[in-house]
């Protein structure tokens, strides 16, 4: 039988020269006349390159490199090729660059399958997931990898190859390297596990390197503004136009406990009346897309006609001129200080502040609270119901009543 011919050639691509003048290097893969190329991440100059040697002339630190790095990836290469042979699998050139590129199921690589998952999730942005939950995705993967690189020397690892030990080092570079928070670790945490149980899940993975790890979240107390700070904010006069616009911005969300990416993308179809002539807010969670269903109070209605005739509005086709989050969240500290509040305002603040000081506070029961918020049960409305010493004194002065008769 006559055996397949199999080779691995180097050269460069001197009709598509890089800004630098340098031409980038690429192999070819062949096998029985079929072949595969691939554009490495390296580049040299034309003069230095050698076709005949596949390597470079020059006695610079870049050139030794270079050809240290063509002389390991040649071997590798070979080696895919005898693993192949050995284990009886169908041997073609996309089958060896697949082997080399981790997208070989037995060779699958942690950094390939995360990054398909966060591209699958990414097409899913407005249906199962919000945009910021897949920028959690990416930063998790891009802070793993950082570690790999780091701890093992290496741009990638074998899916097979993640551990206990991994897992925990991850912890401890969250924490220590990047200063996240303990909450915020989890949630990474949690991304990287789901991914993990992923792979599981197609037999890519045999042992869950989660196993007997566990992660506890710790309760965070969220400020949220009283009545007699809101009606400071509202109160006051602003002689700087954008500063005004991020108070009236603050001021709807109080009213209307409606998150910032909500508010962001609030348009005239969410706003409806019933058959009373009242207003409602009607529109599904950016987050969740549960449904929320607001009754519209006089001062977001004030804010909405105030921003009616506003161009960007007009152009946009949203209620409401919102900036983005950071420059929301850097104005309101200045805004803060204006006002003498010595509170970290954020635009989450105000949600906080609605739940606890609009409703709340105001007798609304905490079902209708958790329907406004958009949650899906009152547990999840109870992390933003604060009791307020108002609330305490008031039930106590009616136990005070009943203790007189």
């Amino acid at each position: 039988m006559e055996r397949k011919r199999f080779s691995v050639l180097f050269f460069i691509k001197r009709s598509k020269l890089l800004k630098n003048g340098e031409a980038p290097v690429r192999v070819r893969v062949t096998y029985d006349r079929l072949y595969v190329e691939l554009q490495l991440k390296r580049s040299i100059k034309v003069s230095l390159w050698s076709q005949e040697k596949e390597k470079s002339t020059g006695k610079d630190r870049n050139s030794v490199e270079l050809n240290h790095y063509i002389d390991a990836l040649r071997v590798k290469f070979y080696q895919i090729y005898q693993d192949l042979e050995l284990e009886g699998k169908i041997i073609s050139a996309r089958a060896i660059v697949n082997r080399y590129q981790g997208k070989d199921e037995t060779f699958k690589t942690l950094y390939n399958v995360f990054k398909e998952h966060n591209d699958n999730c990414r097409k899913l942005i407005g249906t199962d997931y919000a945009d910021i939950t897949v920028r959690r995705y990416d930063n998790c993967l891009k802070y793993l990898m950082e570690l790999v690189k780091r701890n093992y020397k290496v741009d990638d690892i074998l899916l097979r190859e993640v551990n206990g030990e991994l897992v925990r080092k991850f912890d401890l570079y969250l924490k220590t390297e990047k200063h996240c928070a303990q909450n915020t670790v989890i949630r990474y945490m949690k991304c990287f596990k789901k991914v993990i149980n992923l792979a599981i899940a197609n037999e890519w993975l045999t042992k869950n390197p989660f196993a007997g790890i566990k992660f506890h979240e710790v309760e965070v107390n969220k400020q949220f503004l009283s009545q007699a700070e809101i009606n400071r904010i509202w109160q006051k006069e602003f002689r700087i136009e954008r500063l005004e616009l991020v108070r009236d911005v603050f001021i709807f969300c109080v009213y209307t406990g409606l998150a910032f990416i909500d508010v962001y993308n609030l348009r005239p179809e969410h706003v409806s009346e019933d058959s009373n002539g009242n207003l409602w807010i009607v529109k599904p969670r950016e987050k969740t897309n549960n449904l929320c269903n607001i009754p519209l109070l006089s001062i977001p209605k004030q804010i909405l006609k105030k921003y009616k005739d506003n161009p960007y509005c007009m152009d946009k086709g949203t209620l409401l001129p919102v900036p983005c989050n950071q420059k929301m969240n850097s104005y309101l500290k200045e805004i803060a200080d204006l006002c003498g509040i010595k509170k970290n305002l954020t635009t989450h603040t105000a949600r906080h502040s609605f739940a606890s000081v609009i409703a709340l506070a105001n007798n609304v029961s905490l079902p209708n609270v958790a329907k406004m918020l958009g949650h899906s049960s009152t547990r999840m409305t109870q992390h933003y119901a604060k009791v307020l010493d108002q609330t305490i004194l008031r039930d106590m002065q009616a136990v005070e009543k009943q203790l007189s008769v």
